[in-house]
């Protein structure tokens, strides 16, 4: 009935490294010219950047959980 925790062992860690490219991209277009006038203009970032880094943030979580899931 129970699933071994090695058959989630490789998911957990593409979902870590999906994570971190997802926050790396978004940190990447953090830094572009529109995104800097945003921010400037309006105090915080574009919601494409916010997009970016939560879902990176919530795919690194997951994959941790299952990467130390007993």
């Amino acid at each position: 009935m129970a699933k071994s925790s090695t058959s989630t062992t490789p998911i957990g860690l593409i979902l870590v490294v999906i994570g971190l490219g997802l926050a790396f991209w978004g940190y990447q277009l953090s830094g572009s010219v529109g995104s800097q006038l945003t921010k400037a203009v309006t105090g915080s970032d574009t919601d494409k950047v916010m997009a970016l880094y939560i879902g990176g943030t919530a795919s690194i979580a997951v994959g941790i959980y299952l990467l130390f899931k007993k």
